[in-house]
């Protein structure tokens, strides 16, 4: 049976759920928002999984409507604050991954905030990617390793990353076929799961049966079994 340690998620359909619905894309957001909390405390209830990143915000969502980009700049904020006390209560610690430098100072202060305060957890790592792209992070790994004596090792560049975890189970929801510029060093190897599921829609249950499904696949790895 397949142990699974790191869980990726690309939560895409809020936009779409809401405009189904008749409502607002920053509906959509709202709704969304309530399943990361539900699917981080499914997660942290499970033993075996020690990582659980989500993709928030990309570097390339900065090229959406204004008024949509800033609301999710507050909902994030407004997020973090809330959802304080439940990482501590469910022994989660935060950790961003992205360049956050790009966010408000004080979007950046309450990111920073966080993670100081959710430290000392050591049950499941929450990771939310924001202003996160894997092109980017790559690029910024190369460069702080510009200076490094002799050849790069791939335990070097791994460690170089803002992600220094590979993936082994990495789900993507809203019914779209690719990556879309997550995680391509970490998920080389990981097992690839695509849900027609719209993200406010995602359920606990379904993560459930996905992570059932995973443990019976044969991981090679480029070898024979």
């Amino acid at each position: 049976m397949n142990e699974i340690k790191h869980i990726a998620i690309i939560m895409d359909g809020n936009g779409r759920w809401a405009e189904l619905q008749g409502k607002k894309r920053v509906k959509g957001h709202e709704a969304g928002a309530k399943v990361v909390k539900k699917i981080t405390k499914f997660c942290s209830r499970d033993k075996d999984i020690e990582r659980l990143t989500l993709y928030a915000f990309s570097t390339e969502n900065w090229k959406r409507p204004r008024l949509e980009v800033e609301f999710l700049m507050k909902l994030l904020e407004k997020y973090l604050r809330s959802e304080l006390q439940d990482y501590l209560n469910n022994n989660v610690r935060f950790e961003p991954i992205g360049d956050i430098r790009a966010f408000s100072n004080s979007l950046q202060k309450t990111i920073k905030e966080i993670e100081i305060k959710t430290a000392h957890c050591d049950g499941l790592v929450q990771s939310l990617a924001l202003n996160y792209g894997a092109q980017d992070e790559i690029l910024r790994a190369v460069n702080g390793l510009k200076n490094a004596e002799g050849d790069i090792t791939q335990e070097m560049f791994s460690n170089a990353l803002d992600c220094k975890s590979d993936v082994d189970l990495l789900i993507r929801t809203g019914g779209d076929h690719r990556l879309s510029n997550f995680l391509l060093w970490q998920a080389a190897y990981a097992e690839l799961f695509f849900s027609d599921t719209l993200w406010p829609d995602f359920t606990s249950d379904e993560l459930a049966k996905i992570i059932k499904d995973f443990t019976t696949i044969e991981r090679r790895f480029g070898g024979l079994k």
